[in-house]
């Protein structure tokens, strides 16, 4: 069964997904006011009557909030354009104004493209600015609102900066969907557009899941799963809505368009209501706002600004070592190690050395004590490179380098790193093997099991000196001359 199908009995199926990723946008002030943007404060403090649609108030637009549009513009390949905010009509307790401010069908970006570290390119139909909601807290009932004793209001969410990224139905599996989900993640907060921290809700998921037979290429019914707050959640409601829509197929029951919850609890998805279509918002132009038509010179001066994408490494990565598996690259490639390994690459660092210290040594290293600079870590690679230091060795040499504020000659002779060349360490590893007679007789005989009882001699004698490795490569010529000389 391909890896793509449906798991479980639902054998013959695929997934058709979609993704509708709401970011908060990390500006000051909120979309339309002056009130801040921020989270956590105490409920319904953030406030006043513009986020709150109270009569007589009148929006003006955040223009960090475009500006951030068109930085994410830029790095999913769209086309910024002119834009034009509607008013979404509808009524809930956590929208205010029974109205939500939103751009329709002329967002800011239109018509881009993701491509996923598989390879696999999804489709971005739209980027678009809009307001958030409130809040509604469930009290009681396990929190959910189906069951809940009573619920509380919290309008400080209210009129927050969103931008809602809309792909195309292009993803095939949960998987697939994580890990669009994650691209997106890195690319918003690499241009300032958003902290990426679904835990506190500033990133959102609304999933809209159909399945069809493999090989068929129209569409069926979709039903939306709204508010997936975790890359676990997201996958583990696509896989169950993806089982639950082959069953009903299989049984020949209808497929109803509908809005769903994901239960986390009980790990299904209930039905919450009919999924709504445009006409049911009774969208028209929000009268209180002008169209938003962005600069062309600020468009290209942010468009030179822009960082540098894990797309861009994995690219520079492929061009000097094309056959790394994809688990390490991601694991170098992440900001924490990039600025290394770019260092060792840049000094001419043998490549596979310079990816396995970055993620082994560096990685562990970062995590456990911290403190060191892309330049020490490439004056340490350097030793190894030019065969001065064992791999043993260089592992120590990390930690102090971590640890200690010397310059890496005076750690190399704190440690007592002395040896630098072959014939020095076969020196001290002959001076160990005689002292072992009956076990150097019996290795010179072929008992290759007492090689490493000769080799931990030597490393309890001289391991700050020397590296496992080279010790070896010195025992392995020191028996092989004297085999030469007794034959």
């Amino acid at each position: 069964m391909s890896s793509r199908t449906i798991a479980g009995p639902a054998r013959g199926w695929e997934y058709v997904i979609g993704l509708e990723v709401h970011t908060e946008l990390r500006t000051a002030t909120k979309l339309f006011c002056g009130c801040p943007n921020a989270f956590g404060e105490e409920p319904n403090t953030s406030i006043c009557p513009v986020c709150l649609g109270l009569p007589g108030s009148l929006p003006v637009m955040n223009a960090q909030a475009v500006d951030f549009a068109i930085r994410v513009g830029l790095a999913l390949n769209a086309t910024i354009q002119r834009s034009q905010f509607h008013r979404k009509n509808y009524f809930y307790p956590d929208m205010p104004k029974d109205f939500q401010i939103s751009q329709y069908d002329v967002p800011i970006n239109a018509n881009g493209h993701l491509e996923l570290p598989s390879g696999a390119v999804i489709g971005i139909e739209r980027a678009h600015l809009e307001e958030d909601t409130g809040k509604l807290v469930h009290r009681g009932g396990g929190g959910r609102i189906e069951s809940a004793e009573y619920s509380l209001i919290d309008y400080n969410r209210s009129g927050v900066p969103l931008l809602e990224i809309v792909s195309a139905p292009d993803i095939r599996d949960p998987e697939e969907a994580k890990e669009y989900v994650a691209e997106l993640r890195s690319i918003l907060v690499a241009v300032g557009a958003s902290d990426g921290r679904m835990e506190e809700g500033s990133l959102r998921v609304d999933a809209n899941v159909s399945v069809r037979p493999v090989g068929e290429t129209q569409m069926r019914t979709r039903v939306e799963i709204k508010n997936l707050n975790s890359l676990r959640s997201l996958t583990r409601a696509l896989e169950f809505e993806g089982r639950r829509q082959v069953q009903l197929y299989e049984d020949g029951e209808a497929m109803l368009q509908q809005t769903r919850f994901w239960d986390e609890a009980r790990a299904v998805t209930g039905a919450l209501r009919l999924k709504e279509e445009a006409n049911d918002y009774r969208y028209f132009p929000e009268p209180d706002l002008p169209p938003v038509a962005p600069d062309p010179l600020v468009i290209e001066a942010r468009r030179s600004e822009l960082p540098e994408f894990l797309s861009t490494r994995r690219a520079q990565l492929a061009d000097v070592l094309p056959e790394l598996s994809r688990d390490l690259r991601e694991t170098v490639i992440t900001d924490e190690c990039w600025p290394y390994l770019r260092a060792a690459l840049d000094a001419n660092i043998t490549p596979h050395r310079a990816v396995a210290r970055c993620a082994n040594e560096l990685v562990a290293l970062l995590d456990e004590i911290g403190a060191l600079s892309p330049s020490r870590f490439v004056e340490v690679l350097a030793l190894e490179d030019e065969g001065k230091l064992g791999a043993s060795q260089v592992k120590v040499l990390l930690r102090e380098a971590c640890l200690d504020p010397l310059a890496i000659p005076e750690l190399v002779a704190k440690l007592g790193f002395t040896a630098s060349d072959a014939d020095a360490v076969k020196a001290m590893v002959a001076e160990v093997v005689a002292s072992c007679t009956q076990e150097w007789s019996r290795y010179l005989a072929g008992d290759e099991k007492v090689a490493g009882f000769l080799l931990g001699q030597v490393m309890r004698r001289y391991g700050r000196q020397i590296s496992g490795s080279d010790a070896r490569q010195a025992l392995t010529r020191l028996a092989e001359e004297a085999r030469a000389e007794s034959s």
